[in-house]
Parts: structure tokens; sequence; C-alpha cells
């Protein structure tokens, strides 16, 4: 696997469009850490790590309205192996005009751009979410 962010926001997307409520994935740390960014700001309902003695996973709880429309209408992938997206503190993309995020990993961890804006650092787009 080249790219496993891109991996995992797409097990992520094909889990909402076909409605189920579980997923699975191989874990890592970045992985942990952006869902626990979407688990904050409630795009998710909650994700655990599974200790599978051969490899470790991570079971994600996706979040439906009462109409069973998902949380996520959209999740897209900024910053590529082959293209990476950097910005200034000062450059930081209010997306949807604040009601969606974007989570950058800066020298501070991998934080939202609402935090990053806060911290005043910029960064690595690794993704937008609304």
């Amino acid at each position: 696997m080249t790219d496993p962010i891109a991996d995992l926001l797409t097990r992520i997307r094909n889990g909402l469009h076909s409605g189920k409520k579980i997923i699975d994935m191989p874990s890592s740390n970045l992985k942990k850490r952006i869902l626990f960014i979407l688990k904050e700001e409630h795009y998710i309902e909650n994700f655990i790590l599974l200790n599978n003695p051969i490899k470790k996973k991570i079971r994600v709880f996706l979040k439906y309205d009462i109409n069973g429309q998902p949380a996520i209408v959209n999740i897209q992938r900024s910053s590529k192996p082959g293209r990476r997206v950097y910005v200034a503190a000062n450059e930081i993309p209010r997306v949807l005009d604040g009601l969606g995020i974007a989570i950058l990993t800066t020298s501070k961890g991998v934080i939202s751009n609402k935090v990053a804006k806060k911290l005043n650092v910029g960064g690595e787009i690794i993704c937008t979410v609304w």
C-alpha cells in the first residue's frame, strides 16, 4: 500500500455510501490521530483498537443522522505522496466557510485547522472533511 491515509479515507467514504455502521482497517498512529480528530469534531461515533495477535486493527463506528444520512458529506485527500500541499499559519483554509474542517500535520502534531489557527502554526494539509 503506497498511501495508507488515502486508504483510510476511501474506506470511510465507501462505508458511508454503502450504509455500513462499522468498518475495520489496519492500525497506525497517524490513522489513530486522524480518527481522534474526526471523533472530536463529531464526524464519526467512535473508534476502538482491536488487538489481534497477528495484526492490529482499528474498528470505526460511522455516524448517521435520524434520517439515515451520513455525518460526512465529503472527505477528500489534499496532500498526496506525489504532490505535498503545505500552508503557512496565515494561509490555513476555511472549509465551507467554517462548516467543515481541514486536518493538518504540523510541528505540534496532527490537528484540525481551527486548532492550528489558535496555535498560529502551519503545516501539511492531509485532508478536508464536510
